[in-house]
């Protein structure tokens, strides 16, 4: 799906799916409708209503095994930024044990960092071109700042792993949430679901071909029904595309002056 698509406002992204969707089973509707005379009509008919049920459970579970790919995505991304927020509040609270210079050193960094993320790494997230070819700069001093820190007790000692091992853990969540940002249900997945939807909506077509009033309301509503579920898996294909998109809010929680 183009990148227009998935940013435009929830209530257009409706208005587009159901139109293309109800536009799509008027097309069936009025092609069906037209064949439907004489020997086709028989043929029509004798086309069992049977089929139905098995069509619409294979469309189900497309639409299962589809939306079980999103959620996944969307609850790992959720949770890599939780996991990268609460590394970096743990360094910024282990920095206290040392020297103030070193501590506002620390905080700059991860100061840094964070408003890094939130203006640079967002946006090419939601474009799908963010990628891993370099580490952060201000997470590589801030790794040395770290390893450089001189510890005169054993609490400096034990504060100072864990702030490395605290920034090595917002790294590794970094990575991770970059991985999901490129994820998204492809093309094939895709015709897939429309393709095993037009074949559903071809056969209840046909079934009740004898009765356009019949044929019309049945449509209508398994019509409806794909449209809400394509709407669902679209508003949530990309974790960090579109309006309702995963932000960056815990991290900047870590900061709140950067959000101000």
């Amino acid at each position: 799906m183009n990148d227009w698509l998935h940013n435009l406002p929830t209530p257009w992204m409706g208005l587009l799916v159901f139109g293309f969707t109800y536009l799509i089973t008027a097309a069936i509707h009025a092609v069906v409708a037209l064949f439907a005379e004489g020997e086709r009509a028989r043929s029509f008919k004798a086309v069992s209503p049977g089929l139905l049920s098995p069509l619409g459970v294979i469309f189900g579970l497309f639409v299962a095994f589809t939306a079980a790919q999103v959620w996944a995505d969307n609850e790992k991304a959720r949770a890599e930024i939780d996991r990268e927020a609460s590394a970096l509040r743990n360094v910024i609270i282990l920095a206290t044990a040392f020297p103030r210079e070193s501590e506002v050193e620390l905080r700059e960094f991860v100061r840094r960092y964070i408003s890094d993320a939130a203006t640079q790494e967002w946006p090419m997230m939601a474009q799908g071109k963010a990628n891993l070819k370099a580490i952060p700069g201000v997470m590589t001093q801030a790794l040395q700042i770290a390893v450089g820190l001189s510890s005169s007790s054993e609490g400096q000692k034990i504060a100072q792993r864990e702030i490395i091992a605290g920034l090595e853990t917002a790294l590794d969540a970094r990575r991770q949430r970059i991985f999901v940002s490129e994820s998204q249900v492809n093309l094939v997945k895709w015709s897939a679901l429309l393709l095993q939807a037009i074949c559903a909506l071809l056969t209840t077509a046909i079934v009740h071909s004898d009765n356009r009033l019949a044929s019309i309301i049945a449509l209508g509503l398994f019509a409806t029904g794909v449209a809400a579920s394509m709407l669902l898996i679209l508003a949530h294909d990309r974790p960090f595309t579109g309006e309702i998109s995963i932000k960056p809010d815990p991290l900047l929680q870590v900061m709140p002056e950067i959000a101000s």
